[in-house]
């Protein structure tokens, strides 16, 4: 980095899965979406922005397995310094994983990469934890179960704060893998007996390159509080998140995408180009948009007291002025 200049920083990663029983229409188009939106409206450099997507298997082309997701996002925070601005971005599937041993829940929350090399709370936890001081890891997740994806993050707005509500019948495809498929579909290549715990299997398939929370180690130390970690869920941990299709209503500018990857677009598009919205009014926002449009999911936030309200991307330029403060809900 040169001088003092703040480096701003992204991840994003689409898993369409397509030709298996699992295949999703909108979650590419949500990452080139946005990856045109942090350029023009956030100023990010497009050299600075990395782009996994399953659409092409050529030669040299990096797709988003878990080991080249981790491996991404590693960099990324390899690269950061304090003050600098980190997203990440993903739309896919998401699973929960029932726990092996005794804990807060009987699930933990995780994204299904394409290769199902499972990512879980765990890891993005480590991640956050790695973050050199006064810098953000913002992360938005459009997939199901996506709250608490950062584990022991300061839930913000969330089923126990913040407004709350069911998760009634889906309106379109989910971007949700029940546990039992994600087992079945490793067991085939595991060479595993399919009644084992995931775990088994993907540490078969994978090693080192599994999880850390599939690996016998001690407990990690509780994170530093405050951390520079910021969520922005899809839905609640108990709701899934909808896939759109192309020919829905709600289908961002007619393409298939994620409802609240188009619901991020729609508050960003129609705030003032010079307003900075802050991580709390995106997501309240996020929920009145999918709320009006039908939808039957709650995104979610969780972070700091202080990111809380401070502005999505963290815009602290001096020619950018806070968005009207909306009412609490």
């Amino acid at each position: 980095m040169e001088g003092n200049k703040k480096q701003m920083l992204a991840t994003l990663v689409g898993c369409n899965y397509a030709g298996t029983p699992h295949e999703l229409r909108g979650c590419i188009n949500d990452v080139l979406a946005m990856r045109d939106t942090l350029v023009a409206r956030f100023g990010f450099a497009p050299g600075d922005i990395t782009v996994l997507t399953d659409d092409r298997v050529d030669a040299g082309v990096v797709i988003p397995t878990g080991a080249n997701i981790k491996r991404a996002l590693s960099d990324m925070v390899f690269r950061a310094a304090p003050g600098d601005v980190l997203f990440f971005h993903y739309s896919g599937h998401g699973t929960l994983v029932p726990r092996r041993r005794h804990g807060h829940g009987e699930y933990d929350e995780a994204i299904v990469p394409c290769d199902f090399n499972l990512i879980t709370d765990v890891d993005f936890r480590q991640l956050v934890d790695r973050v050199p001081e006064g810098a953000t890891f913002t992360m938005v997740s459009d997939s199901c179960h996506s709250g608490g994806l950062i584990d022991q993050e300061k839930e913000q707005i969330g089923p126990s704060s913040g407004g709350g509500g069911d998760d009634l019948a889906a309106r379109g495809r989910r971007r949700f893998l029940p546990y039992d498929a994600v087992v079945g579909h490793l067991a085939g290549a595991s060479g595993v007996d399919a009644s084992h715990h995931v775990a088994n299997h993907l540490v078969a398939l994978f090693g080192t390159d599994a999880s850390a929370k599939f690996h016998e180690r001690h407990d990690a130390p509780a994170p530093r509080r405050p951390d520079g970690g910021i969520l922005l869920s899809g839905c609640q941990t108990d709701e899934t998140s909808e896939d759109v299709a192309a020919d829905d209503d709600a289908a961002e500018g007619g393409k298939a995408c994620g409802a609240f990857s188009s619901a991020v677009q729609a508050v960003l598009a129609a705030a003032h180009p010079a307003a900075a919205v802050s991580n709390r009014e995106l997501v309240m926002r996020a929920r009145e948009e999918l709320a009006e449009k039908g939808f039957e999911q709650h995104p979610c936030l969780y972070c700091s007291d202080a990111n809380a309200d401070a502005p999505f991307l963290g815009h602290k330029d001096d020619k950018l002025k806070p968005a009207a403060t909306m009412p609490t809900l």
